[in-house]
């Protein structure tokens, strides 16, 4: 609220949008979204309120739904389920905070193929294998090396698949 002689500052908006993408065929994107410089396979589908950063590869099949951040350095392989509301890391505070414009400090995600990622995950930069469930809610701190269902902060290992 502002008083009638004060000056309104306005701020400077800025638009959803796609730029600089590839896809796949047949890959349906449910608008608002903010997708730039990624690259996103056949017969994917990526829900609302979603941002795709630049050079992230996602492989057939994948779903996204809405919510979720994928930031630059993620790589998702094929066939994968990516609930509501999962978050990717790609800075780890490395020096104890924030590496702001210096990339070098930021690290990569790797996920396998026919991997499902519960709604509100939390994934650090790490390898997930083939064939993983990460449960909703979980944060995963490390490399997951073996099938099966992990659960948790941090995420662990509770079943084999």
């Amino acid at each position: 609220m502002t008083h009638k002689d004060e000056p309104v500052n306005k701020p400077h908006l800025l638009q959803c949008k796609i730029v600089d993408t590839t896809f796949g065929q047949n890959v349906s994107v449910v608008e608002p979204v903010n997708i730039y410089g990624a690259t996103i396979g056949n017969n994917c589908f990526v829900g609302p309120f979603v941002e795709i950063q630049k050079g992230v590869v996602i492989g057939d099949g994948t779903k996204v739904q809405s919510h979720t951040f994928i930031c630059e350095l993620v790589t998702i392989g094929e066939t994968c389920f990516i609930a509501h509301g999962v978050m990717f890391i790609n800075d780890p505070f490395i020096n104890g905070g924030p590496a702001r414009a210096n990339k070098a400090l930021w690290r990569e995600t790797r996920i396998g193929n026919n991997v499902s990622i519960g709604s509100n995950a939390t994934i650090l930069p790490v390898t997930i294998c083939d064939n993983a469930v990460i449960g909703a809610g979980a944060v995963v701190t490390k490399d997951i090396t073996q099938p099966g269902v992990y659960v948790g902060n941090p995420a662990k290992k509770i079943k084999d698949l």
